[in-house]
């Protein structure tokens, strides 16, 4: 039996240019399964045009290729819709964290056929200065390692950000931050990183918040206190064996809302793009159970 009406939003420019092989793999896996329809950006801001435009067609069904920042544009479309669309992930990105948590293979075949089959779960969304992210807010190192990666262009997934983040260890100055969890004031900080995330994995790797749920209706956040060059590094690799919530200096917390207070407006990241506060205060909130994505069966 066809599926239902499919409008897909291709970013070529993903992955350093590798989401323009997708467009005919993918456009052929699905086919056959209905109605179908594309539309490819010219620039960041178009997969949420693209996918709003779909949604007011009548489109229920979208599916994002490229990676977590593709992915975050079509489904703010979708939430700002309130419309019962369901998204499927193409994996064409240089992290594609998101995906990971969800257990979405980054092959094209395996991709598409979850598509096909339709299978989906509600999970949760963070919102942050009126947009919403799925996978992590993050401040601090994780944005200057960011900023690094786009000065290299030999290197991308997950090495790229390895490479950055090995980079910055020594040069990153950290920042102080007040913090407010659910009403409570948390106080001042000293903080390397401070990591807001729905799902578990950023960073093109970093399982960051092991013990997080996309369904569970609260946000993990995970803060790392400023420290020297050797407890960084000893960070670092207890990061990515996922032992860091053990460590000294890293507190973990799950809220329904965090408000943070700077000494000016930070540069902050929301699922891989960059973005400058409008306000030295910021809150981040829990979406609980908005958007529904396609996942492998169980």
């Amino acid at each position: 039996m066809a599926g239902p009406p499919t409008y897909v939003v291709f970013n070529p420019h993903s992955g350093k240019g590798r989401g323009s092989k997708f467009i005919g793999p993918v456009l052929d896996a699905l086919r056959d399964g209905g109605a179908l329809e594309h539309g490819v950006t010219a620039k960041a801001g178009d997969e949420e045009t693209l996918a709003a435009e779909a949604i007011g067609q009548g489109f229920r069904r979208l599916v994002a290729v490229g990676g977590d920042g593709t992915w975050s544009g079509v489904a703010n479309a979708i939430l700002r819709s309130g419309q019962p669309t369901e998204l499927g992930l193409v994996a064409a990105g240089t992290g594609c964290d998101l995906a990971k948590s969800l257990g979405v293979p980054r092959d094209v075949a395996s991709a598409t056929r979850i598509i096909r089959e339709g299978h989906h779960r509600l999970i949760d969304a963070g919102r942050v200065e009126g947009r919403y992210f799925v996978n992590i807010v993050g401040f601090g190192y994780d944005v200057a390692v960011l900023e690094d990666s786009w000065t290299v262009s030999y290197l991308e997934g997950e090495l790229l950000y390895l490479y950055c983040a090995l980079r910055q260890l020594r040069s990153f100055p950290g920042f102080p931050v007040e913090i407010e969890v659910d009403g409570t004031s948390q106080g001042r900080r000293e903080l390397l990183m401070l990591i807001v995330a729905n799902a578990k994995v950023f960073g093109g790797g970093f399982r960051i918040a092991p013990r997080a749920d996309l369904g569970d209706g609260r946000l993990d956040a995970m803060g790392f206190a400023n420290m020297g060059l050797w407890r960084r590094v000893g960070i670092m690799r207890r990061l990515l064996q996922g032992t860091h919530e053990r460590a000294p200096g890293v507190t973990a917390t799950t809220a329904r809302r965090i408000r943070l207070k700077f000494e000016k407006p930070p540069a902050y990241e929301t699922d891989g793009e960059w973005n400058r506060a409008r306000s030295s205060e910021i809150d981040i909130e829990v979406a609980p159970a908005g958007l529904r994505v396609l996942v492998p069966a169980p």
